[in-house]
Order: C-alpha cells, then sequence, then structure tokens
C-alpha cells in the first residue's frame, strides 16, 4: 500500500483492487499522469476515465453545478455506482468526455479511500486491460505488460475474483437521470 501512496504522491501510475474491478490509477488532478495511464491502456484520448472519491465533500469541490438527486441515487444504489455528471473542474483535462463530464463514483473500499485520503485528491479508475481486451476478473488475469508498466502494485487482494464493473447514470444539468449500464 505504502508504494501505491508514494506513487500517487509522485505523479506515478497503480494498479490496485477496487470496489468493482482491478483499476490502473493516478493522480485525477495530475495531467501528466493522466498521460501516463493512456500510453499503458495503449488508449485514445477521445475516452474520459472514471473518477473516485471518498466522500459527497470531496465530489462537490469538482462538480459546481450538483444535483441533489445524486444524494438519492448514492444511497439507494444496490452496488457500486458511477455518476456521471457535467461540467466537472479541477480535474486533468484527458480524464473528462469532450463534453466536459466526467465519471464519479464514491467509494467505500477500504483500500480505494485510503489512497484516496492519503493524496487528498481523487484518483482515475480506468479497468486494468489494454484498449480493446477484454477486463480481467483476477490479478493473474491481468497483462503483464501492465505490470510491468505501472509505477506501484496495490498488492491487497490479489486473491480475489472481480466481476462486476459498476453501474452507470448520467445526470443532466437540468437533473434528468439516465441510466446507461445497469
Amino acid at each position: 500500500m505504502n508504494k501505491g501512496i508514494e506513487a500517487l504522491k509522485n505523479g506515478g501510475t497503480i494498479l490496485y483492487p477496487t470496489d468493482t474491478i482491478w483499476g490502473i490509477g493516478c493522480d485525477a488532478t495530475d495531467e501528466s499522469a493522466c498521460q501516463k495511464v493512456l500510453k499503458i491502456k495503449e488508449r485514445t484520448k477521445n475516452k474520459s476515465f472514471i473518477i473516485l472519491v471518498d466522500s459527497f465533500a470531496m465530489l462537490e469541490r469538482f462538480i459546481p453545478e450538483f444535483q441533489e438527486v445524486c444524494y438519492d441515487l448514492a444511497d439507494f444504489a444496490s452496488r457500486p455506482l458511477t455518476i456521471i455528471y457535467p461540467n466537472a473542474k479541477g480535474l486533468a483535462p484527458s480524464t473528462l468526455a469532450e463534453d466536459g463530464s466526467v465519471g464519479i463514483r464514491i467509494t467505500n473500499d477500504p483500500i480505494c479511500q485510503k489512497l484516496i485520503q492519503s493524496i487528498r485528491k481523487p484518483i482515475v479508475s480506468t479497468s486494468a486491460n489494454l484498449s480493446g481486451e477484454t477486463i480481467p476478473t483476477c490479478f493473474e488475469e491481468i497483462n503483464e505488460r501492465i505490470k510491468s508498466e505501472v509505477d506501484a502494485i496495490v498488492e491487497e487482494r490479489t486473491f480475489e475474483r472481480m466481476t462486476k464493473a459498476s453501474q452507470i447514470v448520467k445526470i443532466g444539468i437540468d437533473g434528468k437521470v439516465e441510466v446507461l449500464r445497469r
């Protein structure tokens, strides 16, 4: 865990277990670190990232037009929920979609919370696969190239099988909710 925290603090990348699947991450406010993640994944720049935060308080710092319905969505979600918010601010440009929106999830996972709280910033959470490849369900399935290119691996829970990505909903400026992934 400490190597992962140091990597995040120093603009590096990490491979880590999340509340859904294994992820590649970095400080979501550091554009240079986000570019490293894109390179590791061999991903085009036109796709945004999912961002993890530890609380509504942190979330609201980056979403100026926070809709009240989001409290209810998070409270009643039966599993991890990523909400796509319009008009994010203060995040690295490559974390945002072309329209300025961003997917953010408040994580309850203790490992993710410790990483976020240690740097006091949100972190990127993108699946630990090369672009176009199948999403791995366990640590052993992660491409060896990814393991060798990240700056640190958070080795807690390497034995767990993770099979479910988060639910995704999109919030419009008008508060309209659109379900994108159940």
